[in-house]
């Protein structure tokens, strides 16, 4: 009998592995002795310009393989005047394989300049930089303007926000609604803008290579798969942890706020790393406007539950915090793949957690989300960000 069940067992994983095996073989042939099959057409060749620098006396280039063929760089230019340059570790390509192209050449601050590398089929890439700025150095100088910057923008709006907690405990049900809906109004915003950078960091640096939408796209839905695991798990046994469920939306709200701001961390550091963004007073303010509707969407579900000083001050720092740890690495080490990736992050979390909140209108009463209190709340959301969106 038992001899039975384990053949049985035995049968069932091999015609769940036969499949794959199958598969496994099939590609082998197709790259390997039935290559002929594909050799079709004249497959064209692709690099991508993904970083410039500009450091004393010479402008650095990160070069990668996109295309499908090897290449090799032969040839360097700066506004259209060729140029010495030296290639390490080669000027030999593999797919996706990068290199460093050294240029010589005496650059101005602020001028632009539009960097060319040709390669041995004769086809030429470029880039354009408005403003040539010096590559930053990590030292203690620029990682603490980093922190104070991405306090600025991130801790201090945060917590601004938070003093909407003690309104916001007052008012009556219909607008307690009206602020959740506002709450998830302003976090689809955020979630939108996110793709929307996420796209433009792919479009202008990683040209067409990774498929830069299917990949925002698969780093959304699994960040939003995971998170959402996560939080029901954490809503769920909110008791057995000792924190009431209220404090766990906010909790998963300040996480996804959190991923959020560390892409805008990102965004900023890469901006003044490339040296096309003047921090004024002016965009400072703006920043801060736009964020501290962030501390609102963490209290309005802490309204109706207990929460300390210390609690609030916790959320606080896990939304904002991650601003200045972006800005860090945007700054130092700046890298458009990993950009994509934290932005799509960011906004997969916010998307699950606007369904947390969706949820939580839902159990307190509004089964149908149709009551005008939670459509108002939505569209002023939007509204609302859109507006302080402008200023920035």
């Amino acid at each position: 009998m038992e001899v039975s069940k384990k053949s049985s067992k035995g049968k069932i994983i091999a015609s769940g592995i036969a499949p794959f095996i199958l598969l496994i073989i099939m590609i082998g042939y197709i790259f390997g002795p039935g290559s002929d099959l594909l050799d079709l057409g004249t497959p064209l060749p692709e690099i991508s310009l993904e970083k410039i620098e500009f450091s004393e006396s010479e402008i650095h280039v990160t070069v990668r393989n996109t295309g499908p063929i090897p290449v090799e760089v032969v040839m360097a230019d700066v506004n259209d005047r060729i140029q010495p340059a030296a290639i390490e570790p080669d000027r030999f390509l593999e797919r996706y394989e990068t290199a460093l192209v050294r240029i010589p050449f005496e650059w101005n601050v602020a001028e632009p300049y539009i960097i060319g590398l040709t390669i041995d089929d004769g086809t030429r890439f470029e880039r354009e930089i408005e403003a040539a700025a010096p590559a930053l150095k990590p030292d203690l100088e620029f990682a603490g303007f980093f922190a104070i910057i991405g306090t600025y923008v991130g801790i201090i709006p945060v917590m601004i926000g938070l003093l909407w907690l003690p309104f916001i405990k007052k008012i009556s049900k219909s607008k307690y609604h009206f602020f959740l809906a506002l709450t998830a109004g302003l976090l689809l915003f955020l979630g939108i803008d996110s793709i929307e950078e996420a796209f433009d960091v792919s479009d202008e640096n990683l040209s067409g290579s990774f498929n830069g939408a299917l990949l925002i796209a698969t780093t959304i839905v699994l960040s939003f798969l995971g998170l959402y695991y996560t939080s029901e798990k954490l809503t769920g046994s909110a008791d057995s942890l000792k924190i009431s469920k209220p404090v766990a939306i906010g909790l998963m709200i300040a996480i996804g706020i959190g991923l959020h701001n560390f892409g805008e961390g990102l965004a900023i550091g890469a901006a003044v790393g490339l040296g096309s963004i003047a921090f004024s007073t002016f965009l400072i303010v703006g920043f801060a406007l736009h964020n501290t509707t962030e501390g609102l969407a963490i209290a309005a579900p802490l309204s109706r539950g207990k929460s300390t000083v210390g609690k609030l001050l916790g959320l606080g720092l896990i939304a904002g915090a991650p601003a200045i740890f972006g800005a860090w690495v945007g700054g130092f080490a700046f890298s458009p793949f990993s950009s994509v990736v934290f932005l799509s992050i960011g906004a997969g979390a916010i998307f699950q957690v606007i369904v947390i909140i969706l949820k939580w209108i839902r159990e307190e009463g509004d089964k149908n989300l149709s009551s005008a209190a939670v459509a108002s709340g939505f569209a002023l959301g939007m509204l609302i960000m859109y507006l302080t969106s402008i200023i920035i």
